[in-house]
């Protein structure tokens, strides 16, 4: 793969997911498999919306001191690709719609025409208490999507860990879901304003 070519792909999505929340400043993670037993990850500084060469870092799935720079969740983005060989490309976001929606839902039933046409009913995964979580997250995340057969797990009160071949794929799947959320709650918001 080329690698000027991932860079640029990472910083152009990592911009504009941050200018649509999906990122904080220092929230999240995107990576981008560049060989057997490489990726490109952020660092654990990246700030978002100036992801520079210096915010990007290659790792080998075999740990070294590299891994110390990496995001928090470098392991699980190894583990994904260890496991998917369709995972070209990984992230962590937390869009604030789906996000809130998850809150006090188990599963997403898209009601707009995208919604349902390009991702249709999703489940969402309840880590059930948050005290642990970051130690179960990569092995909890890697189960759920070996047998839930899908590409894009929604963590209740978390965010969203996707994967796919072709990152603007990902992208397009990722901002219908969030734009479906929040027509949800609006519509949610509609219904409980109408009752009173």
């Amino acid at each position: 793969m080329n690698k000027a070519l991932i860079t640029e792909q990472l910083k152009d999505i990592s911009l504009s997911f941050f200018r649509k929340d999906f990122f904080g400043i220092y929230h999240g993670s995107i990576s981008a498999k560049t060989d057997n037993g490489r990726f490109i990850i952020n660092t654990k500084d990246a700030i978002f919306d100036n992801i520079t060469e210096s915010s990007l870092i290659e790792l080998y799935f075999k740990k070294d001191y590299r891994w110390n720079q990496a995001s928090s969740g470098a392991l699980i983005h190894k583990d994904i690709y260890e496991n998917f060989s369709d995972a070209k490309f990984v992230i962590f976001c937390v869009p604030p719609y789906t996000t809130a929606y998850s809150l006090n839902h188990n599963i997403i039933i898209p009601k707009d025409y995208f919604g349902y046409k390009e991702i249709g009913d999703i489940p969402i995964y309840n880590p059930k208490q948050f005290d642990d979580w970051i130690e179960r997250a990569n092995t909890e995340i890697v189960h759920y999507f070996l047998t839930n057969k899908t590409n894009i797990m929604i963590i209740k009160g978390y965010g969203i860990y996707a994967f796919n071949r072709d990152l603007s794929d990902m992208v397009k799947k990722l901002a219908i879901l969030e734009r479906s959320c929040r027509i949800l709650m609006l519509d949610n918001y509609k219904d409980s304003f109408c009752m009173e």
